[in-house]
């Protein structure tokens, strides 16, 4: 018994817990007491507020109006200098390939071709060559008379370059726009330095209302840790209610199954001696009382026959008697 009760899960202990339970709730009250000081001092120095935050709101309305327009514009001037740049990049492909024109010719006019293929004829029409040369020479007539338009290609591409807009309509709207984003940044500068203002000056009214704010949110912060403690300790406690629940269903369903063996174990005792029983009245003689009855009803009976022979002998023997005389 004593090393059962040494086992034996222990309730979780009531009293304990409510004492530590009200030694945190007596430090949350004396936490929330001081915030409500802090809070007191707060709302004693935020006249004001809603004058301020007006004001505040509407500087705030008129940045975010400049900042909207400078953004707006900028994104006109990026597109502005994007098709500046694509014209440049156009130019100098451009310029390339006429480059690349020129060098692939090697003349500069037809004059010069017309010139050069006479010579070669001329050369072909008077000079003993090879066939090899020959055949060169025929080449490169045939050349020449294939870049001949290709000339005129060239003076195109180059009258071109030189009368085509490189973006001056561009570059006059970018500067245009510059002027106005450089005026939009100035009006927006101004209304920042009345930002500026506005908080210095709500500065000054507060004084060291910052501070008083900034150790109510610490208080703040401790109760809630204490909240946090409490609701831990509350969780813990009910889980060991919970434990000791599943400890005491145990029980008694360990109890209910020895009580359930017992009760098995009586009812088969019960049986057991009842079939002995039964088996002893099987040894006995059935029907004890009927076979007495009709022992004494034949003893009864024969006892009746027995003298009424006595009577009839008796008589025999008078009659015998008689007749020897």
């Amino acid at each position: 018994e004593a090393e059962e009760e040494e086992g034996k899960m222990q309730p979780p202990d009531r009293t304990a817990f409510d004492e530590a339970t009200a030694k945190i709730q007596e430090a949350i009250d004396g936490l929330q007491k001081k915030q409500a000081d802090l809070a007191k001092r707060i709302a004693e120095r935020s006249g004001g507020k809603e004058e301020f935050f007006a004001k505040k709101a509407e500087l705030r309305g008129q940045l975010d109006e400049f900042s909207k327009k400078i953004d707006a514009l900028m994104e006109k001037k990026n597109e502005i200098n994007k098709a500046i740049g694509d014209k440049r990049q156009e130019g100098v492909e451009m310029r390339s390939q006429l480059n690349k024109m020129k060098k692939s010719i090697g003349y500069t006019n037809e004059e010069e071709i017309d010139q050069r293929i006479a010579d070669i004829e001329f050369k072909l029409c008077t000079d003993t060559i090879p066939l090899k040369e020959e055949k060169e020479l025929l080449k490169e007539i045939q050349e020449l008379k294939k870049n001949r338009p290709k000339v005129s290609q060239v003076k195109n591409l180059e009258a071109g370059l030189a009368t085509r807009d490189i973006g001056g309509s561009f570059k006059e709207q970018s500067a245009t726009i510059s002027e106005e984003i450089s005026l939009f940044r100035d009006g927006k500068k101004k209304v920042q330095e009345k930002m500026a203002a506005l908080m210095e000056e709500r500065k000054g009214q507060l004084g060291d209302l910052p501070e008083i704010i900034e150790k109510r949110d610490a208080i703040g912060k401790q109760i809630a840790e204490k909240v946090r403690e409490r609701s831990e300790l509350r969780d813990e406690f009910r889980e060991q209610e919970r434990e000791y629940r599943k400890y005491q269903d145990e029980q008694r369903r360990v109890r209910q199954e020895k009580a359930a063996e017992e009760r098995a174990a009586r009812q088969a005792e019960y049986e057991k001696t009842r079939r002995m029983r039964e088996a002893e009245k099987l040894d006995e003689q059935p029907y004890v009382q009927e076979m007495t009855l009709i022992e004494q009803t034949v003893a009864f009976c024969k006892s009746l026959t027995s003298t009424k022979e006595v009577g009839e002998k008796k008589e025999e023997k008078e009659i015998k008697h008689d007749l020897a005389e």
